[in-house]
């Protein structure tokens, strides 16, 4: 159902902290004339954790509004199953294809915990869920047994796995039920993960090039691994300064050059340092951005 390239959007705003609608509705014609195969509203990329509830719901539903030919894969998560089921309900209700769902943070659940959480989501909602593990920012993994337990949970459909263990993911690639998906949750790991058979990428990389990173991920798709490789190695210094500060921070700065938003992210998070500028800003001219 997602696979292919994703990309977890940005959130742009205004100068007077406002989400700027106009740049964003700019941005998802960016991407799907751009060859993106879905996008990915209210991510960690799009500063979810500080959209009020009522932006949260804008966002998605500008996304749905906008999207033309891309699937719309609603960001939906909480560290309260609750409050989870809520979004879920809402991204629903507004028309997504489906939701991006992260794994409890900060509360560090037991894996069963974890799986009951998502069983509950499962079974309060009639949308495919893409379960997101990303213990760097998660405080807790969800292991290999745990997911492949959950694959088998109707409208449980794909993972996004962002724990950087490619043992793990090879494990859940070789167990997993038919017509599960496992879809890169890191830029740098997504030509190593579809090697070993995984369906795609939801990529922060593709906000400022969706061209080249779909590309590569249509490639591998396609059997070409050698081309698809050329333009990974062309795009790992990309990957590896977008995330020299915390994400979105970078992105949004790349973002802002290209006429998206203002590049500011809210607060806690701040605008891209000095330092950080003068490593990304050589990588970007020398990728044409």
């Amino acid at each position: 159902m997602f696979a292919g390239c994703s990309t977890a959007l940005i959130t742009p705003f205004r100068d007077d902290g406002a989400i700027d609608e106009e740049a964003f509705r700019e941005l998802i014609d960016f991407q799907e004339e751009n060859g993106v195969d879905v996008i990915v509203p209210c991510g960690s990329t799009g500063e979810s954790a500080t959209l009020t509830a009522d932006e949260h719901i804008r966002v998605i539903e500008i996304a749905v509004d906008q999207a033309k030919k891309s699937k719309v894969l609603a960001g939906a998560g909480s560290n309260s199953t609750a409050e989870a089921i809520v979004f879920s309900k809402h991204a629903e209700d507004l028309g997504a294809d489906g939701i991006l769902s992260i794994s409890p943070y900060y509360n560090k659940p037991t894996q069963e915990g974890i799986y009951l959480h998502y069983k509950s989501i499962a079974e309060a909602t009639d949308i495919p869920i893409v379960v997101y593990n990303v213990p760097g920012r998660t405080g807790s993994n969800i292991t290999s047994d745990t997911m492949l337990r959950m694959a088998e949970i109707p409208g449980i459909a794909a993972v996004k796995e962002a724990s950087g263990n490619i043992a793990q993911v090879q494990k859940i690639l070789a167990g997993r039920p038919k017509g599960f998906e496992v879809l890169s949750g890191d830029d740098a790991l997504t030509y190593p993960i579809m090697s070993m058979g995984g369906d795609g990428v939801v990529s922060v990389s593709s906000n400022c090039c969706p061209a080249r990173m779909s590309r590569m991920v249509h490639l591998i798709q396609g059997g070409k691994s050698s081309e698809a490789l050329e333009i990974c190695n062309e795009l790992v210094p990309l990957f590896t300064e977008l995330f020299t500060e915390s994400n979105p921070i970078p992105i949004k700065y790349a973002m802002k050059r290209l006429g998206f938003g203002n590049g500011i992210p809210r607060l806690p998070l701040t605008p891209l340092s000095k330092r950080g500028q003068d490593a990304l800003i050589p990588v970007l001219e020398k990728l044409g951005l």
